[in-house]
């Protein structure tokens, strides 16, 4: 492994959190107070695993919603399971002095990148939304991550939220949307028609994620270009020759 490598890694796991969401601060001061009233005999790696089951739960209710409405609510409580795991794991590492950083940073975002997989697997499944707004949605989250974790490693910072909306109120979105398609599963755009509301969402929130893409790569790369300006190249001196 090179000097280069190591040392992007160690910034990875050694990074600093921003979390700009809009319920960033109450939601802080409640995973802290929960962190100091679970049982001693749970441990981080169990809200991990139970992080990942909400997502997967949630994912396997969209693709029964698809032909049961009842099991859409089900939804929003996979949605809560998923938060209370994948929010409190971290939380409560830190509140006991437990941080494994790099082993925590590893196994959460590749957990997130599955969970967030099967989430979108569940709503094809249900036809929910088309699969290519689903594929073109996937590809600009996942575009978004690779991005942050780039920054991550390049800058020790890791950016958890865009314009107010971070992995909290996107959950709540999402939850919002699961109990809408109770209701209809499509809306009405003026003039133009009816479309399925999930792929007039995922329409809406790929704009977004290419938006942040766009502004978080240029602005990243500047702070770098900055950090690490272009070397000027060294004048060669060559010797002065007398006429004397």
């Amino acid at each position: 492994m090179s000097t280069a490598t190591m040392a992007s890694g160690e910034a990875a796991a050694r990074h600093t959190r921003r979390n700009a969401g809009l319920l960033a601060d109450l939601e802080k001061q409640t995973l802290i107070g929960i962190a100091h009233r679970l049982p001693r005999w749970v441990n981080s790696d169990h809200l991990t695993g139970l992080g990942l089951v909400g997502m997967v739960a949630a994912g396997a209710a969209f693709a029964a919603g698809g032909t049961h409405t009842w099991a859409l609510p089900l939804v929003v409580i996979a949605l809560a399971l998923n938060w209370f795991g994948d929010s409190l794991d971290g939380t409560l590492a830190r509140v006991r002095q437990q941080q494994r950083p790099r082993y925590g940073y590893y196994v959460d975002h590749v957990l997130d990148i599955l969970g967030t997989a099967v989430l979108f697997g569940g709503l094809i499944w249900g036809s929910h939304i088309s699969p290519i707004v689903a594929t073109m949605l996937l590809a600009a989250y996942y575009g978004v991550m690779a991005e942050v974790f780039l920054a991550t490693a390049s800058r020790g910072e890791f950016r958890m939220s865009f314009m107010g909306m971070g992995p909290t109120e996107l959950r709540l979105v999402l939850a919002a949307g699961a109990l809408a398609l109770m209701r209809d599963p499509q809306v009405t755009i003026a003039g133009l028609g009816r479309f399925g509301l999930f792929d007039v969402g995922g329409v809406v929130a790929t704009a977004g994620l290419v938006t942040a893409f766009v502004v978080s790569g240029l602005r990243n790369g500047r702070a770098l270009y900055r950090e690490e300006p272009l070397p000027r190249r060294a004048v060669e001196r060559r010797p002065r020759v007398s006429l004397w």
